[in-house]
């Protein structure tokens, strides 16, 4: 129609309507898929899942685990539908005695005050939430209506233990817990100790603590054993090192957990040209811990791709004391300076430690020849003539 009216030209139309839409075209390569996202939740979608009935086998869970718009729908649906198959049952009671004909029922009638399946379901509803507005009782003409009001009670404390249950599980959920523990958005890979060292902050914003936290990475690559095999999603295990020492972690102020890179880390070979977003790597931070309050363990998640990390930076400090105590400035949570850092990997440096004494030599440099500068360009305060001296 465009080429009708002169906006396009017909040759144009006619050359895209002859492409071959199966042909490949080629186009830059997509940002690699996350594992787990930013935010901690993990980027997996599971399909084709034929034993669906595994799920109805642990119902509470499965309840638990549903969104809220479909939780508060089973909460309301479990109670009518509860009371209108109790107040079916009424009505078939007062049908089945006669007490739903004016002046033709028995002299005492099963349910009092019932004379349609509304005034039914009235009464099914005060038995079953124990309201007892007084107009309607069971009588003892009927022992089939006594057996039906206990039943009734029953299923009634058995919907609001299951159903109250389910509610306080998902509000007290322990990934509630976790959106108070935070990561720096960005990674640092700088010299610590004489060694390259891979740098991350962890905080806590309440100031209730995390009992017993403990902080594990791992590395997750695709990766092909010897055998042809491609193992799409390659979890390797490395050791993460704090001012504490081990896993553990006492996070009552954010702290700077780092693991060095060595021989036997994952991250021996990675080179500062490395660190784009085409590098299959993704880096996996996961903290647990048991929440103080309540006694419920939590764990908060994060990751880092290889354009997330950051060659040749480390973070500013945000903790300083004042008026006899300590104070963290979050606004500078995830802040860093540059630090002289040497360009190689780390299997390069173990073999040429001149690289780090180069760079060490550059740094303490640096400052001297600022100063000496600065020296030169001052200007004296006063100066002494020859006439004074004579």
């Amino acid at each position: 129609m465009l080429s009708r009216k002169g906006i396009i030209p017909e040759e144009y139309v006619l050359t895209r309507l002859a492409e071959d839409p199966a042909e490949p075209r080629y186009r830059a390569r997509e940002r690699r898929a996350r594992f787990v996202s930013k935010n901690g939740n993990c980027n997996v979608a599971h399909k084709n899942i034929r034993e669906q009935g595994r799920f109805l086998q642990d119902v509470f869970t499965t309840l638990v685990d549903l969104k809220w718009p479909h939780t508060l729908l089973i909460f309301t649906m479990s109670f009518l539908c509860s009371w209108l198959l109790f107040a079916m049952v009424w009505w078939l009671i007062a049908f089945a005695h006669g007490d739903l004909a004016p002046g033709e029922g028995a002299a005492v009638p099963c349910v009092t005050s019932i004379h349609s399946f509304s005034s039914a379901f009235l009464f099914s509803i005060e038995v079953q939430v124990t309201i007892g507005f007084g107009g309607r009782m069971v009588t003892e003409e009927c022992p089939l209506a006594i057996l039906i009001l206990i039943v009734q009670n029953i299923v009634g404390l058995m919907i609001n233990a299951i159903m109250l249950g389910c509610i306080f599980m998902k509000t007290a959920q322990a990934h509630r817990r976790a959106e108070t523990l935070i990561f720096s958005k960005h990674a640092v890979i700088a010299v610590r100790h004489g060694r390259l060292c891979f740098m991350l902050r962890v905080g806590d914003l309440r100031k209730s603590m995390i009992i017993s936290a403990t902080i594990h990475m791992q590395v997750v690559r695709k990766t092909t054993s010897p055998e042809g095999e491609v193992v799409p999603l390659h979890q390797v295990d490395i050791p993460m090192e704090n001012g504490v020492g081990g896993n553990s972690i006492f996070l009552v102020a954010p702290l700077i957990i780092y693991h060095v890179i060595d021989a036997n880390s994952p991250l021996y070979d990675l080179a500062p040209s490395d660190l784009h977003h085409h590098q299959d790597l993704e880096i996996i931070v996961i903290l647990e811990g048991v929440v103080e309050t309540t006694g419920i363990t939590t764990q908060a998640r994060t990751s880092y791709l290889a354009d997330e990390i950051l060659w040749g930076q480390r973070f500013v400090p945000i903790v300083a004391e004042e008026d006899g105590r300590y104070s963290v400035d979050y606004s500078k949570f995830g802040n860093t300076i540059k630090v002289p850092t040497p360009l190689c990997t780390a299997r390069q440096l173990d073999e040429d430690r001149t690289l780090l004494d180069a760079v060490t030599l550059a740094s303490a440099r640096g400052p001297l020849r600022k100063r000496s500068v600065a020296v030169a360009k001052a200007k004296p305060k006063f100066s002494i003539s020859p006439d004074s001296l004579s």
